[in-house]
């Protein structure tokens, strides 16, 4: 069991198809029934690889200042593997947020369990923001 004063956050891996279709078109008719499930509990996708993008945009807008994994993170999209794999890792944001309660998060992991490895997703993952269940940034010298 967990502490309530950690947040959570569900990860989903889609098929290569699918994670194409969910960043172009979260309602698509293939992805069912998640899309359904999804508004039922106010969450969306989030593709891994955009939220990547979208924090090396913000840090080099803001001159890389305050963004200790930017160098990671550029290594990351720039490496084939790595950003073949980040192409099909989706957050679920419920209500705008990136992390919420335990309850929110197992309400929406009991409706998904489901469909992992049956449905449209290969893979479920379940995280919390206890930093000793989670890895540290990477040492700036990692990202080289």
């Amino acid at each position: 069991m967990t502490e309530p004063h950690w947040r959570h956050q569900l990860r989903i891996d889609l098929p290569d198809g699918l994670a194409e279709r969910a960043r172009l078109d979260p309602e698509d008719a293939l992805l069912a029934p998640l899309p359904e499930i999804l508004r039922r509990h106010e969450a969306r996708l989030r593709c891994q690889f955009d939220a990547f993008v979208g924090y090396v945009e913000e840090a080099r807008a803001h001159g890389g200042q305050g963004y200790p994994l930017l160098a990671w993170t550029e290594a990351t999209l720039n490496d084939p593997a790595k950003r073949e794999k980040f192409l099909r890792s989706f957050s679920i944001q419920v209500r705008g947020e990136e992390t919420y309660p335990a309850a929110v998060a197992e309400a929406l992991l009991a409706e998904l369990r489901p469909l992992e490895g049956t449905g449209p997703i290969l893979r479920i993952a379940h995280y919390d923001t206890n930093p000793a269940n989670n890895p540290q940034p990477p040492a700036a010298s990692s990202a080289k």
